[in-house]
């Protein structure tokens, strides 16, 4: 009888037990549930006017109240959406990121709203040695004549327009990091105004790029270059000894006294008369 009883308790026990350790996981999965969200990541590195399908998107879980601002939860709602700036595997795909709802694939459907593409042919040197690529900021230096007053003329090299974005180089929009590529041209993201100072500059002087930190969002404010700032120096002790050596070398000029004129000697004769001397001179 003792034995039975024991035995029933020992499966009251077990049967406790296994519905605490349910209760528990259930509890536990609930509060994991709810204190998780949603997010749309990338599964692969993204380039710019690429379109969005459903193979390059994953929902994973993210904490609830950290996530993006501008993150999708959804991959769904991202089919067909166009990428303006290159997202990389892993990364959350966020509205910023993504062109107009409506936009279809290319390079047109990255500008934003009010800017233009322009083209800008260059050189190995212009170009940075090829260092340029999708995503990077130039800024832009032009060498032109200047006029100044009294009728004189000069060279001045100044910029003229800062944190450029380029758009793409040569005919690629891909942001390929692997090695330098010497291009021929590349396509940078200006307002209209902007693209008139860049059509006049190529115009009327030597247009250069400068390749620019990503993160630096300083103005660089300059008076610009001038010849005359580029040769100003001191002169060296050997210009110097030069310029004593030629003026011991010049011949002076030589003072002339004018004499009065001297009177030729006369001849004298000495007369005595008596007690009386005279001279007489002839």
């Amino acid at each position: 009888m003792k034995s039975r009883r024991a035995l029933i308790m020992l499966l009251l026990s077990i049967l406790t037990g296994v519905a605490a350790v349910l209760l528990a996981a259930r509890w536990l999965g609930e509060q994991a549930a709810s204190g998780n969200t949603t997010v749309v990541v990338a599964t692969r590195d993204l380039d710019l006017g690429q379109p969005l399908q459903p193979s390059m998107l994953q929902e994973i879980a993210w904490p609830t109240g950290s996530e993006p601002v501008g993150a999708y939860r959804e991959a769904k709602k991202l089919e067909g959406r166009v990428v303006r700036t290159s997202i990389f595997k892993g990364e959350p795909v966020l509205e910023p990121k993504l062109a107009a709802v409506g936009t279809k694939g290319g390079l047109d459907s990255i500008i934003k709203e009010g800017n233009r593409a322009m083209t800008v042919r260059v050189n190995e040197v212009v170009g940075v040695a090829g260092f340029l690529v999708p995503g990077s900021y130039v800024d832009l230096l032009v060498n032109v004549q200047e006029n100044r007053s009294g009728g004189r003329s000069g060279t001045i090299s100044k910029i003229v327009l800062e944190r450029i974005l380029v758009l793409a180089v040569a005919q690629e929009a891909n942001r390929d990091e692997t090695k330098p590529k010497v291009v021929n041209a590349v396509t940078l993201e200006v307002t209209p105004e902007q693209a008139e100072k860049i059509d006049l500059a190529r115009n009327i002087g030597t247009l250069s790029l400068v390749l620019r930190n990503q993160v630096d969002l300083k103005d660089a404010t300059t008076a610009g270059a001038r010849q005359e700032d580029l040769l100003a120096q001191e002169p060296t002790p050997v210009a110097s000894a030069a310029k004593a050596v030629v003026a011991r070398a010049a011949p002076r000029p030589v003072k002339r006294t004018v004499r009065a004129p001297v009177a030729e000697p006369s001849e004298r004769v000495e007369m005595i008369r008596g007690i009386q001397k005279a001279n007489s001179d002839f």
